[in-house]
């Protein structure tokens, strides 16, 4: 399951050979180097797209047979996958459970490092159990996250996963890596020595995030959490949120912003709220359409 394997052969791991005198450099200097690298980091995700996209798709088909997401990671990894599923109620009104994010050592290792616990493979598998995890049959996804592609912490939550026949995708910085070989589908932005030697929560990192926000991000359009590129499942839960839900419902209907206010009130969510507007219906009749449509805005509307 987890090899020896000489992690000094690692990408990730290496010296970068343009930044060995970033200890000698202006700030100026410093962060203009800093900045060269980082520019690198897209053009590995790029490359990603087509296993990218095609996860989107495997995960969004199981969402609609009452599958949901979770990814699994240490360090820096894991905190992504956290920070990522937590992002996904407020942003889309979804259930917690419906993307989640475990990180080795617990919710505790967010703020305070725990380096030790990435390496057992037992604790991922069994971390991943107790989650619920492909609980009653569920068609769960996983995704394992780690920068080096060889965590034991997430390698043994991976080959669970694998056990219980589901799907499993890899999110490295590295090429043929060991969590590669057991993923279904495997991404791997390969972004290169680190400015700081072995600081991978630099460029790996920012490849990382880049390629979770797609991940999460594309799930939800292609479920019908997005109307156009609006955000209509958004929750209205604070001032912030109360205008942007009201903008939303501007752009969508053309009604004015006293309108707009009022329709949320009534309505009680920006989709129904278009609803009504849209198609001239009272709240009830368009909570009833837009469930028909499985709660695609667009779809609604067509019918």
């Amino acid at each position: 399951m987890t090899a020896d394997l000489n992690l000094a052969t690692l990408t990730t791991e290496a010296r970068n050979p343009r930044t060995t005198n970033i200890d000698q450099l202006s700030t100026l200097e410093m962060v203009t180097v800093i900045n060269e690298e980082d520019q690198a980091v897209p053009r590995a995700v790029a490359k990603e797209l087509p296993q990218i996209a095609r996860a989107i798709d495997e995960v969004a088909a199981r969402f609609e047979k009452g599958g949901r997401l979770f990814y699994i990671g240490a360090g820096t990894s894991g905190r992504l996958g956290v920070l990522d599923a937590s992002e996904c109620p407020p942003t889309f009104s979804v259930s917690p459970e419906l993307v989640q994010g475990l990180i080795a050592g617990g919710d505790s290792a967010l703020r305070k490092s725990s380096e030790k616990s990435e390496d057992s493979c037992e604790q991922g598998a069994a971390d991943l159990l107790a989650a619920g995890f492909g609980k009653d049959g569920a068609p769960d996804t996983l995704v394992g996250i780690a920068a080096s592609g060889r965590t034991p912490y997430v390698l043994g939550a991976m080959e669970q996963a694998k056990k219980l026949g589901l799907l499993v995708v890899s999110l490295t910085c590295v090429a043929g890596s060991q969590m590669a070989a057991v993923a279904d589908i495997a991404i791997a932005p390969v972004t290169g020595p680190e400015v700081v030697t072995g600081s991978t929560r630099l460029k790996a990192g920012t490849a990382t995030k880049l390629v979770l926000n797609m991940l999460s991000t594309g799930v939800m359009i292609r479920t019908g959490a997005v109307y156009g590129n609006l955000m209509v499942n958004v929750q209205a839960t604070n001032e912030k949120l109360v205008d942007r839900a009201q903008r939303i419902i501007v752009e969508a209907t053309g009604v004015d912003r006293a309108t707009a206010a009022k329709l949320l009130e009534e309505a009680g969510s920006v989709k129904v709220a278009i609803a009504m507007q849209k198609l001239g219906l009272d709240r009830a009749a368009a909570v009833e359409r837009l469930k028909a449509a499985g709660g695609r805005l667009a779809r609604a509307l067509q019918a």
